[in-house]
């Protein structure tokens, strides 16, 4: 029997190779529809690749695509390093740790916190633009399943806006993708926009709407539990980027929780709000040995890991869980919120 989800897919840089290989697993499975995708960062990058390939060529044109990006990414180094510093400083090491303690990265990381991405001047370039523009827009904005959406952050109003439709274009992908020590704020309609994570990572909300399926599996790359209290300075820094970029996901499962509570307990007549059910994909023992360093810095080895990482936790949760797909959540909100 086919099965309808919503899949939603945070951000979180060159760990967005994780639901890379999750997405390509489900994607082998006949019996699973996905019928609406919320993106934010990396997110949106897996969404729109995932969109355009099923529009253009089903479930084996959406792997091929989501492999094409992947392969794309690849090729990027350092994120920070792709304006002139790139000529002078080489792809720092392979592992998580090599890079992090590896002089290039080092000098990057310093560089960027006292120097601002607007004092490049005409040497300023965004390194994901020459990827997002090779997106088939007429596909990733095509009106039919799946319903794309992909969130950004106003930086004036500090909200969410959230991108649907032929809204979808390069400066939207951008947008949701702009962690603004890196990259220059991206202009739309008027307004300026910075990463979506510190907003929606994912949001949830889109996939509320009724014609689209009750089932909502998360894809989550940024841990949402650290057993010890980071006591080095990179790794304050790190733990204090996975709270941030998971507040806004906490707090809509905690609203879901709430809803559906009131539900159960007669507060609320059946109908008056949609009970989802949530899943969740991830793989918190692997993301808390990698550093922020191998968000910044996609090389192969590291996407080769995270998307065989993917694939082995898509293939977990198909086992333990799948059959709670249309049935009930796979995660104990109660027990997270209660």
């Amino acid at each position: 029997m086919t099965v309808r989800i919503n899949l939603a897919l945070q951000g979180g840089g060159a760990h967005g190779a994780f639901t890379w290989g999750v997405v390509d697993r489900l994607l082998q499975d006949d019996t699973i529809e996905i019928a609406g995708i919320s993106g934010t960062s990396a997110g949106a990058l897996n969404g729109a690749a995932l969109k355009a390939g099923l529009v253009t060529g089903g479930r084996e044109g959406a792997r091929d695509n989501l492999a094409w990006l992947w392969n794309k990414v690849s090729g990027i180094g350092d994120m920070r390093l792709a304006h002139w510093m790139n000529a002078l400083f080489p792809a720092p090491g392979l592992v998580s740790d090599a890079i992090e303690n590896s002089l290039p990265y080092s000098m990057a990381d310093a560089w960027t916190r006292v120097v601002s991405p607007y004092d490049y001047g005409p040497l300023y370039q965004n390194p994901l633009k020459r990827i997002a523009d090779k997106f088939q827009y007429d596909n990733v904005c095509a009106d039919r399943d799946p319903a794309l959406f992909v969130s950004a952050t106003n930086v004036r109003t500090g909200k969410i806006r959230v991108f649907s439709g032929r809204e979808i274009n390069t400066d939207a992908i951008l947008a949701s993708a702009c962690l603004p020590t890196i990259f220059r704020a991206v202009r739309i309609d008027g307004e300026d926009y910075w990463d979506g994570g510190y907003t929606g990572n994912p949001a949830l909300f889109p996939l509320f709407e009724p014609e689209l399926p009750s089932d909502i599996v998360i894809v989550n790359i940024n841990p949402l539990e650290r057993a010890e209290t980071p006591r080095d300075a990179r790794d304050i820094l790190n733990r204090i980027n996975e709270i941030s970029f998971n507040s806004s996901l906490l707090r809509e499962l905690r609203a879901i929780h709430f809803v559906q509570r009131l539900i159960s307990d007669g507060r609320m007549p059946e109908g008056a709000m949609k009970k989802v059910r949530i899943h969740m994909i991830a793989d918190d023992d692997l993301m808390t040995t990698l550093s922020v360093a191998s968000k910044l810095v996609p090389t192969p080895a590291t996407l080769s890991a995270l998307f065989d990482a993917g694939q082995a936790a898509a293939e977990q949760f198909l086992d333990q869980h799948r059959a709670k797909i249309g049935e009930a959540s796979s995660i104990d909100l109660p027990a997270m919120y209660g």
